[in-house]
């Protein structure tokens, strides 16, 4: 019997629903409530959004309340529940597109193709119009729906833009209204090697990258032919507690932003009682990163045989990578690393022979920045809206389905098969004694080349924009936003410091995300800090007050004083609004949401903002 029988279905939907969880598997058994975040990509995949007769229906075949879907359908910013009207285009509006000509490209986008579909967070809304999706002006007889959306992890190739999943790097009107009327060609952007510039004292150490344009990502031969899966075949030999010994010596900090030491975190998880499970945290959403991104596009196999091992260590024998639903590419590479390491034996019921099995999914995200945080994510792989959850308990304890969970993102993991097959002393010989081996640092905005960039821990600030070749002549640097928009503002005085862990933190700074977003004396200052908290008001999933409300009022201050209308006590008020979501905040994103605004306060002082 329909739970939902309101709800007009046509025969289309009713076989669309159908095909979708036949072709998941379930042609004749109910889906798990986890199969709901596939079943929605793949039906608005099929029929180009989520009806709500096809998600009444959806809900009757899984056993789910409409109201319980249709939650979850309109959380995340990528599904459709609106008939759209032409292709859908994605355009950035974040910093680091908006420094390299985002704004006048947003600018000419409305001028030909009417307001954008605004988004605004956990759902859409109209930026003004009657509520239908792309309420766009036809143009040449072509009808686009066009959203602004925050960073699409394109950074190197802004500004940047989507359409119907396909990457238009350095995006142009024209550009756009092209890939709209003709299948284009999968663009896949990597990280672009470009020779240190001349006033570099510091060229990049290529470990994590060493693969990169130089094997095929799609082979796994290849990569064996690299020395993959050595360390895969020396884990199984040394024994679980060896593995994490030997991390725990590697000093491997989490490259995620919280730097937890790994060790710790796989020791707490493989003692834990329970059903063990690992997660790749691959949900790379922060603004101005992609460095993951180029990771899993270029060197998938490296991210597979990581998580093998951390699940075979940890006792796992499930894994999930929670992979950004705009990471098309990635998901396809990484899906082609698992089959062929499954048929190589590397992966599956008996890994190399171990008699241990491991299994890994691909599960991929849906637009919410708020599921980079663990527990969102584990309520997003779990097939509910990605709401943070109260912690403690922490998820070494408490974590996915309820058991102990194992969560690194994609540039910890890929450290973890370098130290098992070279030893913690040769990563060590990278970096500090604290901050320990090298890192990726994504560098955007207004340099001359943008790019990921691999450095040992402690090179400079000033010696890591070099690498991107400074600003265009003639300018100088204004601010640097250091760890994305959860991260500081540098003042041009502080190009000198070192990047480690312990410096910046010295200097009231962090390294986060490791996205470095380079802002000149071109543009005003205010602008940045304005789209900076308008991010986090947009992104705030309003399940805790002081996030909900906080960002609100960030913004509303920030604008006002943006449009030179500062009153009396709006600075002193924001200190106050960022002490409260710091300390009251349900999770990382309210805690850290007032960061770069508060930090960027002194350069904006009269006299100090070009």
């Amino acid at each position: 019997m329909e739970r939902n029988p309101a709800r007009p279905l046509t025969d289309e939907e009713r076989t669309n629903v159908d095909e979708v969880l036949a072709g998941l598997g379930f042609a004749d058994t109910t889906p798990e409530r986890r199969h709901l975040l596939p079943a929605l990509h793949a039906l608005q995949a099929k029929q180009g959004w989520l009806s709500p007769g096809s998600l009444s229906y959806l809900a009757d075949r899984m056993g789910l309340a409409f109201p319980d879907v249709w939650g979850v359908a309109t959380f995340y910013a990528m599904f459709r529940t609106q008939k759209p009207k032409g292709p859908r285009v994605q355009v950035c509006n974040d910093v680091s597109c908006r420094l390299r000509g985002g704004e006048a490209l947003l600018t000419a986008m409305e001028v030909r193709h009417g307001p954008p579909y605004r988004f605004t967070g956990a759902a859409h809304s109209p930026a003004g119009g009657d509520g239908v999706m792309g309420d766009s002006v036809a143009t040449d007889r072509l009808v686009i729906d066009w959203e602004a959306v925050p960073c699409l992890g394109l950074c190197d190739v802004s500004p940047a833009a989507m359409i119907d999943g396909r990457v238009i790097p350095n995006a142009t009107v024209a550009g756009i209204e092209a890939a709209a009327v003709k299948e284009g060609r999968e663009f896949v952007p990597g990280p672009p090697v470009y020779p240190p510039a001349a006033t570099a004292s510091a060229p990049e150490v290529r470990r994590l990258f060493a693969r990169v344009e130089h094997v095929d990502p799609a082979s796994l031969a290849d990569y064996r032919r690299t020395g993959g899966y050595q360390a895969l075949l020396q884990a199984i030999a040394m024994g679980p507690e060896a593995v994490i010994a030997e991390l725990e010596q590697s000093g491997l900090l989490g490259r995620g932003g919280a730097a937890f030491p790994a060790a710790r975190k796989w020791r707490a998880v493989a003692s834990a009682p329970g059903v063990h499970w690992v997660v790749c945290n691959a949900d790379e959403s922060e603004p101005g990163t992609f460095k993951d991104r180029v990771l899993m596009e270029n060197d998938p196999f490296a991210i597979i045989e990581a998580i093998t091992i951390a699940a075979l260590t940890v006792g796992a024998e499930e894994a999930f990578i929670y992979v950004r639903g705009e990471y098309e590419t990635a998901a396809a590479r990484l899906e082609n690393a698992i089959r062929q390491a499954e048929e190589a034996g590397l992966l599956g019921n008996d890994v190399a022979g171990s008699g241990r099995a491991v299994h890994i999914e691909i599960v991929r995200g849906a637009g919410a920045y708020v599921c980079g945080e663990e527990t969102a994510l584990f309520n997003s792989i779990e097939g509910r809206r990605g709401e943070p959850r109260n912690k403690p308990p922490f998820p070494t304890e408490v974590g996915l389905f309820g058991g102990p969970t194992l969560i690194n993102n994609v540039e910890t993991l890929a450290n973890v098969p370098l130290i098992i097959r070279d030893g913690a002393a040769a990563f060590r010989q990278y970096g500090t004694a604290r901050s320990t081996g090298t890192k990726l640092f994504c560098v955007s905005g207004q340099v001359q080349n943008p790019g990921v960039f691999e450095v040992p821990f402690g090179t400079t600030l000033r010696q890591v924009l070099a690498l991107a070749g400074g600003v265009a002549p003639g300018r100088r640097v204004q601010a640097v936003l250091c760890g994305g928009a959860a991260g500081t503002f540098l003042r041009p005085d502080q190009l000198d410091i070192p990047l480690t862990y312990e410096d910046l933190q010295a200097a009231g700074g962090t390294i986060g995300s490791g996205a470095l977003m380079v802002v000149d004396d071109s543009v005003s200052l205010w602008q940045v800090v304005l789209r900076v908290a308008d991010f986090f008001r947009e992104e705030s999933c309003g399940q805790c007050v002081p996030c909900r409300i906080g960002t609100q009022r960030q913004w509303e201050i920030v604008a006002r004083m943006a449009a030179g209308r500062e009153r009396p006590h709006d600075r002193q008020i924001l200190h106050d609004l960022g002490a409260v979501m710091r300390d009251a905040s349900l999770c990382g994103l309210g805690q850290t949401a007032s960061n770069a605004v508060l930090s960027a306060l002194p350069l904006l002082e009269k006299g100090m903002e070009a």
